[in-house]
């Protein structure tokens, strides 16, 4: 049977960047890899607000991206 492991998992920070000439929203975003496969939403969310507490923008959202290996 197969199995799968989670590998790896990169955070991503997306940053509100205001509006563009034509009004519509500009975003930024930042990803932070080799993040704790093991890590919880709770701590991603930590993690994801003091890091953009460092930031003049604001946190328009915060993402999750894990990668498997299939056994």
């Amino acid at each position: 049977m197969a199995t799968m492991t989670l590998n790896k998992s990169t955070l991503r920070l997306v940053f509100d960047h205001g509006v563009d000439e034509s009004g519509k929203s500009v975003y930024k975003a930042k990803s932070y890899s080799n993040v704790k496969p093991a890590a919880t939403a709770d701590q991603f969310q930590a993690v994801a607000n003091a890091i953009a507490a460092l930031s003049s923008l604001p946190l328009a959202s915060v993402e999750r991206s894990d990668t498997s290996v299939i056994n």
